[in-house]
């Protein structure tokens, strides 16, 4: 009789004489179907999955238009139009600009990186519980799901940051040698979105309110970033809050990256000097402790 076999016959004997079928399956050397490998494993996994994630990705950004009637050209028209509605409402009639130099450029570069944040985090938290049936139907790694809607996001972000460096030289701003820094902000960004995305991506798994509760965590992170106003001049000049207070706001990942970016692009605009301290222990430590908090119940996609 061969291993196969015999392995059956005793797992139908173990069974009848209550000896635990998971005594007989280490005997024999088997293992669940679909195991959880080991995390080195399972990190191979994903980069010999990379073209799929990546195709994955596109594929979502190319469909997402394709019913309506301007097609593509909402990637460009959507954050112009926010641009303008945000200048008009915080800029304008909510006095936000204060004494800040290129209120335009100031507004428009928060926007445009917390939005890639915001939209990441959203579309991770979503990532696994609306794609079930995938999941269901394929043997794949999970983590690739949040990967690929970060991705996307990113794609977006290239559109609009086209837009807002056309904007940044309009208002007077010119480009310098600094702006060489934009893609280390924007790798740093990536890699914080990638572990807030694996780690949305778990929890809305899970906690399906947590689709309910998401927009309101993520109005209340747009006004604690500094994107319509500056931090220091609103929190310490005109709420004579204590300096300990702004600073922890300039340490929130979105406003690190924010600031960071601000700095590039705008001479002149005071950021803490800690700043970029803060991008690369925000990139580092959401990148790491994502991976591993999401493949820790990588067992658990799909169940249920």
């Amino acid at each position: 009789m061969s291993q196969p076999e015999s392995a059956v016959a005793d797992a139908q004997a173990g069974g009848r004489s209550g000896e635990p079928l998971s005594k007989l399956a280490k005997r024999y050397g088997l293992r669940r179907a679909i195991a959880r490998p080991r995390f080195p494993a399972y990190l191979r996994q994903l980069w010999e999955r990379r073209h799929f994630i990546m195709t994955y990705a596109t594929s979502r950004n190319v469909s997402k238009y394709s019913s309506s009637a301007l097609g593509q050209l909402w990637q460009v028209l959507t954050p112009l139009l926010n641009a303008g509605i945000y200048y008009v409402m915080f800029g304008l009639i909510l006095g936000g600009k204060g004494n800040i130099h290129n209120y335009p450029a100031f507004l428009l570069t928060g926007m445009f990186v917390f939005t890639y944040t915001q939209r990441s985090v959203t579309a991770g938290a979503k990532s696994i519980s609306g794609n079930l049936s995938l999941i269901r139907a394929l043997h794949f790694p999970r983590a690739a799901l949040p990967l690929a809607y970060t991705i996307q996001e990113l794609q977006q972000l290239a559109i609009s940051m086209g837009i807002l460096l056309a904007i940044v030289v309009a208002t007077g701003e010119f480009p310098t040698w600094f702006w060489l820094m934009i893609p280390v902000v924007l790798v740093l960004q990536t890699m914080f979105n990638v572990g807030a995305s694996l780690v949305m991506a778990r929890v809305g798994s899970s906690m399906r309110d947590m689709n309910q509760l998401l927009p309101f965590i993520m109005r209340t992170w747009l006004y604690a970033s500094g994107v319509f106003f500056s931090i220091q001049e609103k929190v310490v000049g005109a709420a004579k809050l204590p300096q300990w207070v702004a600073n922890v706001m300039y340490a929130n990942p979105a406003a690190s990256y924010i600031e960071f970016m601000r700095d590039i692009l705008i001479p002149g605009h005071p950021v803490p000097t800690w700043a970029w301290m803060s991008c690369v222990f925000w990139a580092v430590f959401a990148l790491a402790f994502g991976f591993w908090y999401f493949w820790r119940a990588e067992e658990r996609y799909g169940r249920g």
